[in-house]
């Protein structure tokens, strides 16, 4: 086990991205859940708020931990080809896990956000945080959404994550950041001590204190 817990992993992690303390236009987002705790720390360090990058796995029907694509907000939609080719999905299989995750994709923006706008992205740096990288379908969703959204340079930062995930990220992003690739991988939760889910009031709560309205960041 590498980490502790992910505040541990995001005061590693933070180490790791010291170079981008004080560099203009910097924007911090976190993949809800599990890497707002983990970003936190990155925005302690690099003093600038945190806000949240929105975006939801297209779980197999009857195998939901594996990601057939993923759903950032904006309408972007990245598929898993490989995935749907090999358990021989359809169109209607697909379209359905789009539409059944698209309301819990706006009940966090309300929930998470309040309804507050995306920052704006055009011309700026943004790090993009998780808890780890498996198959890095929600943040190939969010680095799609991104670069949409006008992203001038898109840095992807994880604790872990699975080495041909993090080399796939690295087509698609201008850096990737992942502090241990270890093979075999067996999912993110392996590689820390405590890995219990994070809560929706604990990411309000942190969004709270570190986010773009609470001040704590700086």
């Amino acid at each position: 086990m590498h980490f502790r817990d992910r505040t541990d992993a995001g005061q590693q992690l933070a180490d790791a991205l010291q170079d981008y303390q004080g560099q203009q236009g910097l924007v911090l987002l976190a993949l809800p859940r599990g890497g707002v705790p983990v970003a936190v720390e990155v925005a302690k360090a690099l003093k600038v708020p945190l806000d949240v990058m929105l975006v939801r796995k297209l779980g197999v029907p009857g195998q939901e931990e594996l990601a057939m694509g993923a759903i950032a907000m904006g309408g972007t939609t990245i598929l898993n080809d490989q995935i749907i080719r090999q358990l021989g999905l359809d169109e209607t299989v697909v379209t359905a896990a789009v539409r059944r995750e698209m309301p819990e994709l706006a009940r966090r923006n309300q929930l998470y956000r309040g309804g507050r706008p995306m920052p704006d992205l055009h011309a700026k740096t943004v790090i993009v945080v998780d808890d780890g990288l498996a198959t890095g379908a929600t943040m190939k969703a969010a680095v799609a959404a991104l670069r949409k959204l006008g992203a001038d340079a898109i840095i992807v930062a994880v604790p872990v994550g699975a080495y041909e995930t993090c080399e796939e990220l690295a087509e698609l992003a201008d850096t990737v950041i992942c502090l241990y690739q270890p093979s075999p991988f067996w999912g993110v939760g392996r590689w820390y001590q405590v890995f219990g889910q994070t809560s929706d009031q604990e990411v309000i709560d942190l969004l709270g204190r570190y986010g773009p309205d609470g001040g704590n960041a700086s």
